[in-house]
């Protein structure tokens, strides 16, 4: 069974999505949405630096794109639909894409929910000023009972030996020099913001009325929540977890687990890809991968989707 994964805000590098571009239809394709979302989503995926692509507003609408680039153009590789894959899931802002992929929300309402999430997420972290860094390594228990003491929130779980913490920049500070007894470093992250923490509370009244817009529809395979790890049957539940989880913890960890419980034997990850399979790789071990970075990559994804598909 192959799941389909798409990445979250922190995976997206300068002029990742130019290659891309270059695929037939594909910039009309994203002239559209920018002109339907106001944001050079072109720009910011070609020509934009690091710090501008940071931008919370600009990265979550920059990577659900991407993520919908991608899969159309997997598509394209062969003749195949929804049922290819067995399952989908998305890291935090993946979820839209995900969304997307599954049939609960068309591409047009995940890139306008996306950007309503981007603005509120990005005036939340304006309050005050947060951020995000990796601890690898550890076990959990400890890794956590360490943040907490520091008040710091475990805002990522990510299995395979990767906690992230999320707080003030005092709090990462105090981290950064007293890493918790048995892991190996701590990595900032390239996020503007504590997400899935209490700092992101006011950004989730802004998403249920945005979400009010919606005409969700059950998804069409099954759709596994980074909320809990649980298998979605309704469209309703689905964007009500879209809604709340800006301000929960992301159990990546728990995502794994179920994927290894449905028979993942392969797992596709959209552009821009590497970081579940990174971590999929360490978690499902044995099970192959591909990461979509570029179109060059569309040919491997093609022979494993040609090899495990349903």
């Amino acid at each position: 069974m192959l799941v389909l994964v798409a990445p979250g805000q922190g995976a997206q590098t300068p002029g990742f999505l130019t290659p891309w571009l270059e695929l037939p239809g594909a910039a009309d394709r994203v002239g559209a949405w920018s002109d339907a979302i106001e944001l050079d989503l072109a720009h910011y995926g070609t020509k934009a630096d690091a710090d501008e692509i940071r931008d919370t507003a600009v990265a979550q609408p920059l990577l659900v794109a991407a993520g919908l680039l991608s899969a159309s153009a997997l598509a394209t590789t062969r003749a195949n639909d929804r049922s290819t894959f067995g399952a989908v899931a998305g890291h935090s802002v993946g979820e839209i894409t995900a969304a997307a992929y599954a049939g609960v929300i068309s591409e047009a309402e995940a890139l306008s929910f996306v950007r309503t999430r981007g603005l509120a997420m990005a005036e939340a972290s304006a309050v005050t000023e947060t951020g995000m860094a990796a601890v690898l390594g550890g076990e959990t228990d400890v890794v956590v009972a360490h943040l907490e003491k520091l008040g710091l929130a475990p805002a990522n779980i990510n299995g395979a030996g990767q906690i992230v913490a999320a707080g003030t920049m005092e709090q990462i500070a105090a981290l950064t020099a007293e890493k918790p007894e048995g892991s190996m470093k701590v990595v900032a992250l390239k996020v503007a913001g504590a997400f899935h923490t209490h700092h992101m509370t006011p950004a989730v009244a802004t998403l249920a009325k945005a979400a009010q817009a919606l005409t969700p529809a059950d998804p069409e395979l099954k759709y596994v929540s980074n909320k809990d790890g649980l298998v979605v049957a309704t469209g309703a539940d689905v964007v009500a977890r879209l809604v709340g989880q800006v301000a929960n913890p992301v159990r990546w960890d728990l995502c794994m687990e179920t994927f290894a419980e449905l028979g993942v034997t392969g797992i596709i990850e959209l552009c821009p890809g590497g970081t579940l399979t990174g971590l999929a790789k360490r978690a499902l071990k044995g099970v192959p991968s591909v990461a979509l970075k570029t179109p060059d990559d569309l040919e491997k994804a093609a022979a494993l989707i040609a090899e495990h598909a349903a």
